[in-house]
Formats: C-alpha cells, structure tokens, sequence
C-alpha cells in the first residue's frame, strides 16, 4: 500500500491556494501498520492552544520564518507536537490545501509512513492525547457522513467520521476524505 500511494500521490496535481489574507500552516496525516492494518494517527488538541481548543487534527501548525518549506513545517511541528523524530518520517507525497474558513489558515497536508510501535512524546500544552483509527473503520459508511452547506452561494461538502466515541471534522475531516479517496482508489475498494 505504500508503494501504491506514494506512486498515487505524485501522479496527481495538487490543487495549491494562494491567498495572502490566509495564514500558511501544514500538517502531518501519519499512517502506521498495527496488527497487519493500516492505522491514521490523530491528535486532540488541547484547551490551552490558540486556535482549535480541544479539536481532532493531525500533528501541524503555522509556518514559521526560518521554516525553509511547508513540508519542513509539518515535520518540524510533528516533533514539537508528539515527539516523532523528522529521521522516523516517510514522506509518500501531499494532498490539496485546505481552507479553514473560521480561523484563517490554509492547510497543506504531508502524508508520510512511521514506524510501530513508536514512543511518542506529547506535549501536553498542546496536546491532550494522540490515538489511531484502522483505515477500514474509516472506510465503513456506519461511521461516515456528509452534508451540504450553501455559505454566500456557494455549496460546500462538510465531513464527519466517527469512531470510537470521537468525532473528527472540519478541515481534518476535509483532508481526511481526500487521503481515504485516494486510499480506495489505490486498493480497488471504490464503490
């Protein structure tokens, strides 16, 4: 499955926003392989961050000056974040930015392979937990939901996955249902 969406993501043209009203930020969407099925790491951000008190994200934040690139952001941030060592990190290829809206920042997101098991190391300002979801929970329609929303004309999809007891939205889920799209494309498991 690596080798398939790695060759995946750099076949496709990443869909770029350019947009100087937005704050640069980049995330890491790491996958891991945990009793023989590929698992998605998430973060719950804690209350005492800036931006997205208590929300479900992947590891990430703002880009910073002396950060050479967007990539260097995500992997800077994943080892500020949780620990996870830039030697420990696989980058396979990105995913399109994502817009938050409600705070101003466009997303890029790295999807990147990491080893398991893996000793994390949380910062606890600003994280209160990390967990993983099994790709196939992710891909059941039980936990999926999608719905319309018209803001200004305009109709945008919003994404939800639940799992566990946790709810995962917004921009994460946004980038979350383009990485499992790709995911069922490269496994044949398209409807």
């Amino acid at each position: 499955m690596r080798k398939k969406l790695k060759e995946a993501l750099s076949s496709r043209l990443k869909r770029r926003i350019s947009d100087q009203r937005f704050i640069r930020a980049a995330v890491l969407v790491p996958i891991f392989c945990k009793d023989g099925q590929y698992h998605i790491l998430f973060t719950q951000r804690s209350n005492q961050v800036m931006h997205h008190k208590g929300q479900i994200s992947f590891p990430g934040g703002a880009k910073h000056e002396d950060d050479a690139s967007l990539l260097d952001t995500a992997v800077r941030e994943s080892w500020e974040e949780i620990g996870l060592k830039p030697k420990d990190v696989e980058v396979l290829g990105e995913l399109d930015d994502h817009p938050t809206a409600s705070s101003g920042f466009i997303i890029s997101p790295f999807v990147a392979f990491i080893p398991h098991p893996y000793d994390f190391k949380v910062s606890r300002g600003e994280i209160d937990e990390i967990f993983d979801v099994p790709v196939p929970a992710l891909l059941q329609d039980a936990n999926f939901k999608q719905e319309h929303h018209d803001m200004g004309g305009q109709v945008f999809a919003a994404y939800t996955y639940e799992y566990g007891g946790r709810v995962i939205w917004g921009a994460t889920a946004g980038i979350l249902h383009q990485l499992l799209d790709i995911w069922k494309y490269v496994s044949g498991a398209q409807k």
